[in-house]
């Protein structure tokens, strides 16, 4: 018994000091030869390219182990600029979710399976925005234009990466809104946006109904610049346009002059910013449209409202609310995301590509990052 005890000992002690068989590198030389692929194509979504040296040195010296870990971080740094982009996103208050995603375990099971191309190409912007953007970019060849283009892409990057299913998507510098029902664009409206001393933000929400004949609760800013005074010293005019005074505050009562037309719609933000209708709609025959505090007013708002609320009320029961005059709000059948963004190249409403006016001159923030990509990617 103690010799069979001896001999178990002698073994368990023998196994314990030979190494375990060294694992199978994780990237093969196919997976390194798309890796490389990659990484001389990040130019053609206007990206600089990553530096492959620490993967070159790990090659030559041969050790399995640092390939892999060069290769690792090399695929990573590329992933993270697809998904997020490289440059500051000043200004831009837009929640990105994607940094959320494990790149790291998203990239191994890539790794597994065999499917390091789709994996890669699936951090792309998948909207249809960026693809256009991308397709204009690779044909371009004036250097201005080119790095118009680029902070247009990187502006997707910022993006969450995959929008809902239904949405609202507002772009401040092309002056429309686009609705996409089930990932398709479902109709378009013209819309005026904030002066250039009181511009638009960028941020996001979610449209929870309409209101139709609202009141307007006019923001201080108004009340010092215009209504406070008008209040003060022609309170009979005052009245006359609806403004009265409601628990401590400045409110306009609906009716044809109130400064949000016939409706508003119901999206909850720190800005007090909101699509509605506008009693004014001359101005929307301008090309240029930047004319309101911050507001985004949409032409057409009843048809906005009625295909927001999809089926909840028809456009003949919303017409005779409106007409019936009192203030009602209804709630939409599903919630919905709405994006107000700022895109100086992109698709139109109409599906043509276009350059649209910086009026908010936010691009020169975008410059440093873009102009670094656009001399990368210099043909």
């Amino acid at each position: 018994m103690k010799r069979g005890l001896l001999a178990l000992s002698v073994w368990l002690l023998a196994s314990a000091q030979v190494p375990p068989p060294a694992p199978a590198p994780v990237w093969n030389a196919a997976a390194l030869a798309q890796l490389r692929h990659w990484v001389d194509a990040a130019a053609e979504d206007a990206l600089p390219r990553p530096d492959p040296a620490a993967l070159d040195r790990a090659a030559a010296s041969g050790d399995a182990a640092a390939i892999d870990q060069a290769a690792d971080a090399l695929a990573l740094r590329l992933a993270r600029m697809h998904l997020l982009g490289t440059g500051a996103r000043t200004g831009w208050k837009i929640a990105d979710s994607d940094r959320a995603i494990d790149l790291p375990a998203a990239l191994h099971q890539a790794l597994a399976a065999g499917t390091l191309d789709p994996f890669l190409a699936g951090l792309r912007p998948q909207h249809p925005d960026y693809a256009a953007l991308r397709a204009a970019y690779a044909v371009e060849r004036d250097p201005a234009r080119r790095a118009d283009l680029a902070r247009n892409m990187e502006r997707w990057r910022w993006m969450p990466h995959r929008l809902a299913d239904d949405y609202v998507l507002v772009n401040a510098a092309s002056f429309e809104a686009r609705l996409w029902r089930d990932g398709r664009q479902a109709g378009v409206w013209p819309v005026i946006v904030g002066k250039t001393r009181t511009p638009t933000p960028v941020f996001a929400a979610t449209i929870t109904g309409v209101t139709l004949n609202p009141w307007w609760d006019v923001p201080g800013s108004i009340v010092r610049e215009s209504v406070g005074a008008l209040m003060r010293r022609s309170p009979a005019t005052a009245r006359a346009r609806g403004y009265v005074w409601n628990g401590g505050r400045i409110r306009q009562r609906p009716g044809p002059g109130n400064s949000l037309g016939q409706m508003k719609l119901v999206m909850p933000n720190p800005y007090g910013v909101y699509l509605h209708d506008t009693p004014n709609r001359d101005l929307f025959g301008r090309e240029v449209r930047a004319f309101s505090h911050g507001c985004v007013r949409v032409g057409d708002a009843l048809g906005l409202a009625t295909a927001v609320l999809d089926g909840v009320r028809t456009r003949a029961q919303i017409d005779a609310l409106v007409a019936a005059g009192e203030t009602v709000s209804i709630d939409a059948a599903r919630p919905m995301p709405v994006y107000i963004t700022y895109f100086t190249a992109g698709l139109r409403g109409d599906g043509s590509f276009a350059h649209f006016p910086d009026i908010y001159r936010r691009d020169a923030k975008v410059l440093a990052s873009a102009s670094v990509r656009d001399e990368a990617c210099a043909v």
